[in-house]
């Protein structure tokens, strides 16, 4: 047993990479591409590569990049070296937004056909188009369905709406009304969190969030011009945090924001972006001149890294290089000790580890160890190989943790 709790202490079995989606200037096709690796900032080699880069997305080895000025979506594959650019997609003007996979399709939200659009992975067609009652921006999934935000009506004034839509019949099957000005949306403990930026005829802005309970219930708080300064929600550490005057601060059970909780601490101007990544904020800070920067924040608020990147740094995704193919301990073998290792990563609640993620869910729990059981020893029934880790692994409580898995959302929700 020590020697597995030193082995998952000691080592790191996976190469990060942090790709940062950089708009660049209005109407100068200067928007880049970077990758934040083993502590530098790296440009693509073929920057720039579009009009406003506008969202950055990972599935399994793939890159996935929007640039809404030039209606793509580039497709990239991810090795631990390089990018290489495999597919542009022509979305024909559409004004491509923010994007979500799922079932092997890409949806991504449009704003100048009003609609989302379904991508298949497969023939890299457009399988089919979603109408929505507004402009669509954000988009994530949550217990089945995808949740659109409305951040604009047609003729551009403020939207107030979030659209549901049931993926498996690409059909609008509920909208909830949560407010002027939804955009940025996240999921956190059975709930849908909405970030709300909104303004009046003078172009002031206002700052609000919502929340879309289990139950389908809203509550609205709105905070008056000025007064949060950011346009995202992010969960972090087991809370809701709320962009706030140069930083992130935690909402209360009201959505009132507790100020003295801030991480972070920058002029509110400079902030264009913020992103949690596994346990660090990223700041994406602009005065739109090259180059702009990326700082990285610890959950104590101090400041670990700062990076050059490109103009306005407004998208981040992370990546990295581990298969989630059970060989827990990289030694090219999947056997017994694999599932020893997984299992003492469980009881003692270490950091996520992809290569023991071997029904690619995103989270390391009881079914993936039964997975690797019925693998490894050839035990074709879930409950065979279920007793079996009873049976080997008492303090495991199996049971109780299968009921646990089974009602906990296995998609990973932060971009």
């Amino acid at each position: 047993m020590y020697f597995i709790l030193f082995f998952l202490t000691t080592f790191n079995f996976a190469s990060e990479k942090i790709f940062v989606a950089c708009e660049g200037n209005f109407y100068q096709n200067n928007g880049t591409l970077w990758t934040i690796s083993e502590d530098e900032s790296i440009s693509y080699s073929n920057n720039p590569i579009g009009e406003i880069v506008q969202s950055v997305y990972v599935n399994e080895n793939e890159l996935y990049v929007i640039s809404n000025g030039s209606s793509t979506i580039q497709v990239y594959d991810i090795t631990s070296e390089d990018l290489v650019l495999t597919h542009i997609i022509d979305t024909e003007y559409s004004g491509p937004r923010e994007m979500i996979v799922y079932n092997e399709s890409l949806y991504f939200t449009n704003w100048y056909t009003a609609d989302i659009k379904k991508l298949n992975l497969s023939t890299w067609e457009i399988d089919s188009e979603i109408s929505m009652p507004g402009l669509p921006e954000d988009i994530v999934f949550h217990d089945g369905l995808l949740y659109v935000s409305i951040a604009m009506e047609f003729d551009w004034t403020d939207g107030n709406e979030i659209v549901v839509i049931n993926p498996d019949i690409d059909e609008v099957v509920e909208i909830y009304e949560v407010g002027l000005g939804p955009g940025d949306l996240t999921v956190h403990d059975g709930s849908v969190f909405v970030a709300r930026t909104f303004y009046d005829e003078n172009w002031n802005a206002f700052y609000g969030t919502s929340k879309i309970s289990s139950s389908g219930d809203v509550i609205m708080a709105n905070y008056g011009a000025g007064i949060a300064c950011g346009g995202s929600v992010h969960s972090y550490q087991g809370d809701i945090y709320r962009a706030f005057n140069g930083g992130i601060a935690k909402l209360n059970e009201d959505l009132d924001i507790i100020t003295e909780s801030r991480i972070g601490d920058y002029l509110p101007s400079d902030v264009y972006s913020v992103a949690v990544i596994n346990e660090n904020i990223y700041f994406g800070l602009a005065d739109f001149q090259d180059p702009d920067e990326v700082a990285v924040v610890n959950s104590q608020g101090n400041e670990i890294a700062r990076y050059s990147v490109g103009v306005a740094p407004g998208d981040f995704a992370s990546w990295d290089s581990c298969l989630s193919d059970g060989d827990v301990n990289e030694d090219n073998l999947f056997n017994i000790t694999d599932i020893v290792i997984a299992v003492y990563g469980i009881l003692n609640d270490s950091s996520y580890l992809c290569s023991a993620d071997v029904n690619s869910d995103n989270i390391v729990n009881i079914l993936d160890v039964i997975q690797m059981v019925q693998d490894i020893l050839g035990i074709e029934s879930f409950d065979g190989a279920a007793n079996w880790v009873m049976k080997h692994f008492p303090q495991l409580k199996t049971n109780e943790r299968i009921k646990q898995a089974m009602n906990t959302p296995t998609l990973n929700q932060e971009k």
